[in-house]
This record gives C-alpha cells, sequence and structure tokens, in this order.
C-alpha cells in the first residue's frame, strides 16, 4: 500500500525520513522513525484504532494532543496514547478493543525514589508565551525550568505554515508561524540559565508547592519552584450532534498536526464548522497540502475570524455558509458525509435548506478552551503562580507572545529586580493582538495613474504593519495605531520591488504598473498554495473577492531572495479589473453538489456528550430534569466526566446542556478537578524499573 503522506509542500521542506518497520494488528506496515504513532497508522490509511467497551462504537483521533485517551492503542501489550507516542522499529501495535488486559503480578518490581529539583521559576508549556517568558527571565538572570510535553518547542507555532499578522519589530510579523516558533525556541534555547525538558508531562500541583512531572515519558520528578508560570495554551471545543464521535470528526488543531507537523495526507475531503480563525486558517493549510476543501460553516451572520483568511478561502472556491450549522455527521463506523442546514434568528434550522455534502473529515473549529488547570490548583494551594498566553485568554500566537513578556515582567517585579520593559506599554499591545476584529468595510481603491503602485486590499481593521516597514522607498505609511490601513505616500517613485506583496500575511497587497499600458496594466499577486510553481506563458483565474474575473496568461514569475516561499506572478489585466483583482489560483474547476441520500432528522438526544464513557445528551437531560444541578453528583450518576480524559470535553457541553434546561451558571455546582490532570501509570509513580524497557 502506497503511504498517504505528503511528498510535496509549497511551504514546507519536506525530510528525509527513515522508514522503519512495524506491525498493526498482525499485519506489517511502514512509517517513519520517531513520528507520532497515529499519525503512522493515519498515513496507512488506519483511522479506527479500536472500539469502546461500553458499545463497541469505533475510536479515532480525537485531539492529537495528549489531552484525551481516543486514541489508545496497545504497543508490545501495553496501552499508550498514540498521539504521543514515537514509532520505533519492530513495534508491535494492536486496537484497543474494549478494556486493555492488567500485565499479571508474577514477579517482584523495583522502585526508586522521585528526585526533587528546585529552580526559581518553572514554566509549564514551550509556546509562544513561555518561551518569551523564559527568555526575558534568562535574560535577567533567573533561574528557568522550562517543560513542555512534545518533542520540540513552539507550541501550536509548529502548526502554523501561513504568515503571521502583529507588529515586525514586536511579534516577528510577515513571518510564517513554524519561523516565529524556531526564533522564540532557538533565543530560549542559547540562555545557560534556561533548562528546558521536552517529552515532559506535567501532571499534577501539590499542596506543598511541589509539581509533579513526568520527565521524557519516563522519570516521575519532583519539581520545586518559587514561582511558578503557567503558560499551557488551550484545548479544543466540541459540539454535540448526531455522529460527532464517528472518527474522522475532530479539531482542527489535530488535523494541523497530522498535514503540517507529521506530513500526512490524513483527508481527501473535509467541511469546516466554524469561522474564526482556527477553521479559516485550516481550511487554507488543506489546500496547501492538496486536500479539498467542501466547503465551511459559521452560525453567526459572518465569520469571526480576519476577513482577509475568508477571502483567500472564497478566491480560492471555498463555499462558505453563514448562519448554517452542523444536524449530523453521518456513515457507517466513520464520518462519510455531513448534512448542514440554515438558522432563522432564533437559532432554529429552517425547514427544508438542509444539505448533505459527501466528505471523509469533519474538522471542528468553535473555539477554544484555556488549559489553566495547572494555574487554578495553584491559586486554590497560595503557590506564586502567573498565568500567559491562552491559558489567560484566548487570543492570537502574536498576543500570547506579549502575554508571556508582561507575566515575565511582572514576576522580575515580584522579585525585586528592575527590568528595561515598559510594563503598561506591554500590556496595551497585548490588548491590542487579543481585540476581536471589527466588521469590514467596503474598500475605496485609488486611482490608476500612469506610475506603479501598490494597492491594499485590506479591509477590516486588524493590527498589522510589514508591508510598511519592507519598503525600501518608505512609501507605504501606517498613521498612529497598527490598527490603520496602510496607504501608499511619498516622492519618490516606486521602484516595483514586490516586497510589499510578498510579506503581507493576509495576501492583501497587489502591485500594479500602467507605466507602459494603461489600457492593460500588469498586475502582479502573491501566489503559495501548490508545491508546482506557476510559470510565464500559463493561464491561471484572476479572482476578486466577489468571484472569477476571467482567465489571463502569466507574463512574469519570480520568488524574491528574501521571501523563498511566495511566487510573484504578474499578469496583463483589462484596466476596468485591474483595481479589483486580488488574487490568483490555478485553473481546477470546482463544483461541490450536495448529495440527498444522506438526509435525516437530527436527533439530538442520542449525540454523544461524554466520549469516554459514551454518555448522551438524553441521559444527562434526564437528570437535569431531576433536579441535578451539581456536575460531582451527575458524574457519580451517570459517568459523564469519569473517563480518561477527566471532563475535559464533557465539561463545558453539560453546562450547555444545563442552560438550554433553564439552569443559570450561578445555580450549576461545578465539578471537583482531579489532582493528576493527566493519566500516568501508576508504575511511574513509583519509579517503578522495568527491566524489559531497561
Amino acid at each position: 500500500m502506497k503511504l498517504q503522506s505528503i511528498e510535496s509542500h509549497p511551504i514546507l521542506d519536506i525530510p528525509k525520513r527513515k522508514l522503519v518497520s512495524f506491525s498493526f494488528n498482525g499485519n506489517e506496515i511502514k512509517g517513519f522513525e520517531n513520528m507520532m504513532l497515529s499519525s503512522a497508522l493515519f498515513m496507512n490509511g488506519v483511522k479506527i484504532f479500536g472500539h469502546h467497551h461500553k458499545d463497541n462504537s469505533p475510536q479515532g483521533i480525537y485531539c492529537a494532543n495528549g489531552q484525551c485517551s481516543q486514541c489508545t492503542v496497545l504497543v508490545n501489550g501495553k496501552p499508550v496514547k498514540s498521539c504521543m507516542t514515537a514509532l520505533k522499529d519492530g513495534m508491535k501495535v494492536n486496537s484497543c478493543e474494549g478494556h486493555p488486559d492488567l500485565p499479571p503480578i508474577d514477579s517482584q518490581v523495583k522502585t526508586k525514589d522521585p528526585i526533587l529539583f528546585e529552580t526559581e521559576v518553572l514554566i509549564i508549556g514551550a509556546g509562544p508565551s513561555g518561551l518569551s517568558a523564559a527568555r526575558l527571565l534568562g535574560e535577567n538572570g533567573v533561574k528557568v525550568l522550562l517543560v513542555d510535553d512534545k518533542d520540540r518547542t513552539g507550541g501550536k507555532l509548529v502548526l502554523q505554515t501561513h504568515k503571521f499578522f502583529g507588529s515586525q519589530q514586536d511579534v516577528y510579523a510577515g513571518q510564517r508561524g513554524i519561523t516565529i516558533g524556531n526564533i522564540l525556541g532557538n533565543e530560549a534555547k542559547k540562555l545557560e540559565n534556561v533548562e528546558i525538558w521536552l517529552n515532559s508531562n506535567a501532571l499534577a500541583v501539590f499542596r506543598d508547592g511541589i509539581i509533579g512531572i513526568l520527565k521524557d515519558n519516563q522519570e516521575y520528578v519532583l519539581v520545586k519552584p518559587q514561582r511558578l508560570l503557567v503558560a499551557t495554551g488551550a484545548r479544543e471545543k466540541m459540539l454535540i450532534f448526531p455522529g460527532d464521535t464517528l472518527p474522522g470528526v475532530y479539531g482542527a488543531g489535530a488535523f494541523q498536526t497530522l498535514v503540517n507537523r507529521d506530513l500526512v495526507k490524513c483527508s481527501e475531503k473535509i467541511f469546516i464548522v466554524g469561522g474564526g480563525n482556527v477553521g479559516l486558517i485550516a481550511g487554507y493549510h488543506a489546500i496547501q497540502a492538496g486536500i479539498e476543501v467542501v466547503g465551511l460553516i459559521e452560525a453567526l451572520p459572518r465569520c469571526g475570524g480576519y476577513h482577509v483568511h475568508e477571502s483567500k478561502l472564497r478566491r480560492l472556491g471555498v463555499p462558505i455558509y453563514t448562519r448554517h450549522t452542523i444536524i449530523s455527521a453521518n456513515g457507517d463506523g466513520k464520518a462519510e458525509s455531513i448534512t448542514i442546514g440554515q438558522l432563522d434568528e432564533n437559532w432554529k434550522v429552517i425547514p427544508g435548506t438542509e444539505k448533505t455534502f459527501a466528505c471523509d473529515t469533519i474538522l471542528i473549529a468553535v473555539g477554544l478552551t484555556p488549559v489553566d488547570e495547572f494555574y487554578g490548583k495553584a491559586k486554590d494551594y497560595g503557590i506564586p503562580v502567573w498565568v500567559a498566553g491562552d491559558a489567560q485568554e484566548i487570543a492570537e500566537a502574536s498576543a500570547a507572545i506579549f502575554t508571556g513578556r508582561v507575566e515575565a515582567v511582572k514576576m522580575l517585579q515580584d522579585m525585586g529586580i528592575s527590568v528595561d520593559q515598559n510594563l503598561k506599554e506591554l500590556e496595551e499591545k497585548a490588548a491590542i493582538m487579543k481585540a476581536h476584529p471589527p466588521a469590514p468595510f467596503e474598500l475605496d481603491l485609488p486611482e490608476i495613474k500612469k506610475t506603479i503602485l501598490p494597492v491594499f486590499h485590506c479591509d477590516q481593521e486588524i493590527p498589522c504593519n510589514p508591508c510598511s516597514t519592507v519598503c525600501p522607498q518608505e512609501l507605504i505609511h501606517i498613521d498612529e495605531k497598527i490598527t490603520n490601513i496602510p496607504y501608499f505616500q511619498g516622492e519618490k517613485e516606486c521602484i516595483g520591488c514586490g516586497r510589499c506583496v510578498a510579506i503581507c500575511p493576509g495576501l492583501a497587497v497587489t502591485l500594479i504598473d500602467n507605466r507602459k499600458d494603461n489600457e492593460n496594466p500588469r498586475v502582479t499577486f502573491p501566489y503559495e498554495i501548490a508545491a508546482e510553481k506557476i510559470n510565464k506563458g500559463q493561464r491561471v483565474m484572476v479572482m476578486d473577492n466577489a468571484g472569477e474575473l476571467g482567465e489571463f496568461e502569466v507574463v512574469r514569475a519570480r520568488i524574491l531572495k528574501e521571501y523563498p516561499r511566495t511566487q510573484l506572478i504578474t499578469l496583463s489585466l483589462p484596466f476596468e479589473i485591474a483595481r479589483r483583482a486580488i488574487g490568483i489560483r490555478p485553473l481546477i474547476k470546482v463544483e461541490y453538489e450536495p448529495i440527498e441520500m444522506y438526509h435525516k432528522a437530527p436527533v439530538p438526544d442520542d449525540a454523544i456528550v461524554c466520549r469516554c464513557e459514551r454518555v448522551t445528551a438524553s441521559e444527562i437531560r434526564k437528570w437535569i430534569r431531576k433536579g441535578v444541578t451539581d456536575m460531582n453528583q451527575l458524574k457519580a450518576i451517570t459517568r459523564a466526566g469519569m473517563g480518561a480524559c477527566g471532563g475535559k470535553t464533557c465539561t463545558i457541553l453539560i453546562e450547555r446542556l444545563m442552560r438550554e434546561e433553564g439552569i443559570p451558571m450561578e445555580k450549576i455546582t461545578p465539578g471537583v478537578k482531579r489532582p493528576i490532570f493527566v493519566e500516568v501509570p501508576l508504575g511511574k509513580f513509583a519509579g517503578m524499573i522495568d527491566e524489559e524497557e531497561k
């Protein structure tokens, strides 16, 4: 069987990787050494990793982030999370059918006490906020231990192939997320007093100020910090609908992990639920990886993400349905289609508006929830603790860089260390990056005179300034606030270098040159979709935000040395469309016709709320209607929240059901958090020495 791996990509380099053999349910297959086991299985077309003990329902990947246990498999007879287990040659992997068997107690085991590691500051999470804080603390002489459960630093930045917004000077705007992640990681690694533990899971915060860490996923270590910074990021929210636990229904972040981190062609056709930045960007990443995006729905009247991200998808032919919701995911043992419907002003599906589309993957991108359990428990125990990034407030990665610096300054002040940082200014910049984008507006495009100039198709005030910083003639300006729209003005003439076109994160700058032909000016566009480059003489489709403007021939194709992943494509266009044209795409006919065979009425009571214990909405509603508003009592009755993930997903869904039943939030008794936030084999706590592993 041909491996379903990505062999070429317009942004990502395809590294040389060692191919190794392993078995799954007795069949020998291959994968790349040290890639996550879940990705290796996906690459071999395996998307069902086992079946649930309660109802034999198929289990597949869900979070790909170690937060749940849906991807559990047996490796050499032991249950592991496949998304957190690196592939090794000769592994014997079996699907997890029901409960795995406990190992026999047939010999005495050797144990050892955990070591105690002391540090001035412990930072949990090596994403943009944790790395930024570690750098500032380390530069000021503070001894820092930075831990992260992944095999590399950068957090979610390692999944982001698009260019980032914000300030070029402050947060590396105009660079791609993967590049920013490398920059931040390298800055922290070169500091002698910053120690980094990767593949190391923070497990628990204890009353005596000690934090339990599973170092290298092997050794249980106790860490005693004087101060703690929680920078653990966020986890994805889920929706309740029939078919919500089918393999093939998972979060957009899990999809980006498979595609952008592990280079797995995990789908052929995807449908996206949610029009925030996460959903819009995931759609763009899918197209870059050669995966068809059948459509995207958003329940609100307009998408909540940046309009430039939405416009990129629309120009590439992706249908976007606002005021729509998912009715069901359909399929026999796996996702095979999605049924959607239009919402009225009362948020009810309008009868007769149902449409069903064939797809093999449904991405849920309806928001994020802070991973803040460590922060809450540390506060309960009186441990000096700070919180940054998405664990503090859900926002863009650029905001997380600022909040990491803000909290680091506060920690330094608490230590009595003076620092050359303006805290108020940092907080103001963080607030700008966190702000929800306003509604887009109608563009007032400039008149085209006998000259060459950039045209800014920026129709929304969002923080962004790279175009104004790269112009060698200093002709592009942004007045006062970084959220203002850029404009072209100056005494010098534009030299047509194209830097502003290449660096724009929103692909929203074009360059018009009508010095030689005013009737058919030359227009230069950015292009970074397919791995195959567009060549001179090739015909492409020219687009504006409303649709297609026609087919035209490429008269020039070039790549600037500073921006090797973005092609600059120049066309000669009629005067009347030159100003309106925003982007191009290859000549591919895009047709998305709904199929009717899967139409079915929604069955919301059958929807699974607790994935781990397979508890339905009807079971939860029954007890709510009997007066149960205590999450702990509900757990004891139904087992909802008692599964492997510890209620990380179902808690907010149960709260939503309670609100639907008319229970106000102040009447809901919250559940008691588990003392251990991530499940771990008991032998690790005992320091058990496994002779076989040794």
